[in-house]
C-alpha cells in the first residue's frame, strides 16, 4: 500500500466513523424531537376526546374521529419535518467536513464526475478558498496523465460540493443535490431508525 493510498484508507475509515457518529447524533435528536411531538399530538388528541364526550354521542364519536385523525397527520407531519431535519443536518455536515475529510470527500465527486481530465472545477467561495487547490492537486495525481483539471474563475452559491465543468456541461456534485439525490432511497430507512 502506497503513502496516499494509506492516506486516502485513513480518510475512508475517518469519514465512515464521522458518518457513524453523526448518525448517532441524528437519532438521539430525532428521538428527542419525535417525543415531543408524540405529547402535543398526545395532548391535541385528549382534548378532542374530552370535548367529544361532552356533546351528544353521535357528535362524541365524529370528534372523536376527527380527533385521532387529525392526531395522524400531526404526528405524520412531525415525522416528515423530522425526516427533512435529518437530509438538512446531513448537508450541513457533508458541507463541513474536516479538512482532509472534506478534500477526499471532494475528490472521489470530481473523480466520479471528469469524463476527459481537462474540466472545470467550480466551488462556492469558501471551498474554492479554502479547498479548491488542494482538490485539484489530489484529482490530478490520481487522474496520472490524463490529469488537467483547473480552478474556474466563477463561483457558485452551492452549500458545499463541486461542479464539473466542461464547455456548457456541467455535473452538479453539490452537497444538496447529493443528498437529494439519495432522499427517496433513504428516506424510508431514516424514518426506520427514527422511529423504530
Amino acid at each position: 500500500m502506497t503513502g496516499i493510498e494509506k492516506i486516502i484508507a485513513r480518510l475512508e475509515a475517518e469519514a465512515k466513523a464521522e458518518q457513524e457518529a453523526m448518525r448517532a447524533e441524528a437519532a438521539a435528536r430525532s428521538e428527542a424531537l419525535l417525543a415531543d411531538c408524540r405529547e402535543k399530538a398526545e395532548a391535541i388528541y385528549e382534548a378532542e376526546l374530552r370535548s367529544g364526550k361532552a356533546a351528544c354521542a353521535l357528535q362524541g364519536e365524529r370528534l372523536q374521529s376527527a380527533a385521532e385523525m387529525e392526531s395522524k397527520k400531526l404526528l405524520l407531519k412531525c415525522k416528515q419535518e423530522l425526516v427533512g431535519a435529518v437530509f438538512e443536518h446531513a448537508v450541513e455536515r457533508l458541507s463541513h467536513l474536516a479538512g482532509d475529510q472534506y478534500v477526499a470527500f471532494l475528490v472521489r465527486q470530481v473523480l466520479a464526475a471528469v469524463e476527459t481530465g481537462d474540466e472545470e472545477l467550480v466551488f462556492s467561495p469558501r471551498d474554492a478558498r479554502k479547498y479548491g487547490q488542494d482538490v485539484i492537486w489530489t484529482a490530478n495525481a490520481r487522474l496520472g496523465s490524463r490529469g488537467r483539471l483547473r480552478l474556474a474563475q466563477e463561483t457558485r452559491d452551492i452549500p458545499g460540493g463541486v461542479i464539473v465543468k466542461r464547455g456548457n456541461v456541467e455535473t452538479n456534485c453539490a452537497a444538496d443535490l447529493l443528498v437529494q439525490l439519495r432522499r427517496a432511497d433513504l428516506a424510508p430507512q431514516v424514518a426506520e431508525i427514527l422511529f423504530a
